[in-house]
């Protein structure tokens, strides 16, 4: 009896490929492979929140001027008042800045701006990595006319 419960846990192993294999195994090169390079990890800045208000009758950012570092994150959240979204003035950026804040933008509906977020509680988060230092001013497209705008300064 003793022998057949072996034999029927060993022949259960082998169907199952052997238990858990090691994480190594799976990345050791082929002999005479060259191993890829190991990967480069960012190093993540700062997140910083803003966000998008109506407060009586009056919409802004909150805050509305603010200072962050190359590679830092703002998210930009709807909080009230929406839709909202964010809109960078193409002749209130540094120069050089276009190219390097279009990458870091997702969905924008066009250049240097921003998708509508229309949720409650939506973001929208922009990462200021590879973009020059200096001052971005920055508008809420539907709300621009109330001056719903902001600057934001970015330093090394």
């Amino acid at each position: 009896m003793r022998t057949t419960l072996v034999a029927g846990l060993a022949l259960a192993l082998v169907a199952c490929g052997g238990g858990e294999k090691k994480a190594e195994s799976a990345a050791t090169p082929a002999p005479g492979a060259t191993p890829a390079p190991a990967a480069v990890t960012a190093v993540a800045g700062a997140t910083h929140d803003v966000n998008m208000v109506l407060d009586g009758s009056t919409y802004h950012f909150v805050p509305n001027h603010f200072t962050i570092k190359v590679g830092d994150k703002v998210v930009f959240h709807n909080v009230s008042g929406g839709p909202h979204n964010v809109q960078f003035w193409a002749d209130s950026i540094p120069a050089g800045a276009a190219d390097p804040l279009k990458a870091a933008m997702p969905d924008q509906m066009s250049d240097l701006v921003g998708n509508l977020i229309t949720e409650a509680n939506g973001t929208y988060a922009i990462t200021f990595a590879n973009v020059p230092t200096g001052d971005y001013g920055f508008t809420c497209l539907p709300h621009m006319a109330m001056g719903m705008n902001g600057k934001v300064t970015v330093t090394k």
